[in-house]
């Protein structure tokens, strides 16, 4: 059997696809009711964001992380997927 050489960027895109789709899908069925579970989870990161002013220009840098239970099985399947190709 060959190895195959596998590309890591498409590890990268394909788990941030199974973050981004699973997260929505959370956000989804926090409204079903027996679908709640999907959407508990947790937010993590800056609070309030960071300015720096350079008098010229200014930055703001901010990082939000949220998540769930539907974005945990979103990587998970984006994992498998990425094993399967």
């Amino acid at each position: 059997m060959a190895v195959r050489d596998k590309n890591i960027w498409i590890l990268i895109l394909c788990l941030l696809a199974g973050l981004v789709i699973g997260g929505l899908l959370g956000d989804i069925a926090k409204n079903v009711d027996f679908l709640w579970w999907l959407s508990y989870g947790e937010e993590f990161g800056l609070e309030t964001p960071i300015t720096l002013n350079l008098s010229v220009i200014t930055i703001t840098f901010g990082l939000m992380f949220k998540i769930n239970v539907a974005s945990i099985i979103g990587m998970v399947v984006a994992i498998f997927v990425y094993r399967k190709i």
